[in-house]
């Protein structure tokens, strides 16, 4: 009996034929191409894969194949561009296709499979809320400053066009990212332990500031600020919230019923921000000190 078993097995495990090579493809176009001896543990005659080269092999073909959605956003005349969805693999749909390829043999190419990724901010939703103002706020500042209006102008288009829905937190640094010469930040005046110095991104915490006051003014909960070393011009004293990179961060949680969205230009010497959200918003807003069109930096 156990001779019979042990000649079954043999015949079922003989060595199946199969293609050599597989095309791997995304749209018509042949991205890669893959061979079996690449994913065989040749520990015996028959195909056995190597799971863990496979795995790295899956995480890398991911990462090219990730595209991000892109949300709904308002332009510079306040119209609504529509959303694109995004895609990713589909490991588990990749993986039948690829099992198919090394077990059996029959497939020479494989068209690779995705997920569609839809934007959290779709055309409906935008056009949702973004018709009650329930916050604003707008400072000054002398264009001379080439470098600085520069950083602003970034920092500014960063935050534009956010949405925090209901429940969520929202950081500065987080949005805005690292300040490097790479996206664009040049060096301008900063305050450093009370000193005025040079850095990259010198004149953001302008629009950190602004933004604050903005959410203050429509009632928006704050959970972390933090005032500079010394005074500065564009707003009153205690209404900024400087933010660095490796430091301070500007953060605070919409506990609103809807979601807000937020307005940030730049127009000639003034960074407006204001904050929006629906007809059905529930907020207490609040009154702020403001400074004169002349307090400018």
């Amino acid at each position: 009996m156990k001779s019979l078993w042990i000649f079954g097995f043999l015949v079922f495990a003989q060595p199946v034929s199969t293609s050599d090579h597989l095309s791997i493809m995304h749209d018509g176009h042949k991205m890669t191409t893959i061979h079996r001896d690449d994913f065989n543990t040749h520990l015996l005659d028959i195909p056995i894969l190597n799971y863990p080269k496979y795995h790295l092999f899956l995480d890398d073909l991911e990462k090219q194949m990730y595209k991000p959605p892109i949300n709904a956003r308002l332009d510079e005349y306040a119209r609504i561009v529509s959303e694109k969805p995004g895609y990713r693999l589909n490991r588990k749909k990749f993986t039948e296709r690829f099992y198919s390829y090394f077990y059996e043999g029959n497939r020479s190419t494989v068209e690779v499979p995705t997920k569609t990724i839809y934007p959290r901010v779709d055309s409906e939703l935008l056009a949702n809320i973004r018709v009650k103002l329930i916050g604003q706020y707008v400072t000054f500042f002398k264009v001379t400053n080439k470098k600085r209006t520069h950083n602003i102008s970034l920092s500014a288009e960063a935050i534009n066009n956010q949405v925090i829905f209901p429940g969520e937190r929202f950081s500065f640094n987080k949005v805005v990212g690292k300040r490097t010469v790479d996206k664009g930040y040049q060096r301008a005046p900063i305050i450093v332990k009370g000193e005025l110095s040079e850095g990259i991104g010198g004149g953001i915490c302008q629009v950190s500031s602004t933004l604050f006051n903005a959410v203050d003014n429509a009632g928006v909960k704050i959970v972390e600020r933090y005032s500079h070393s010394r005074s500065v011009p564009y707003v009153p004293p205690g209404r900024d919230a400087t933010v660095s990179w490796y430091g301070p961060d500007f953060c605070f949680i919409n506990h609103y019923n809807q979601p807000i969205l937020i307005r940030a230009t730049v127009h000639g010497s003034r960074v407006v921000v204001q904050i929006f959200s629906s007809d059905d918003i529930r907020h207490i807003p609040r009154n702020l000190p403001t400074l004169l069109p002349n307090k400018r930096t």
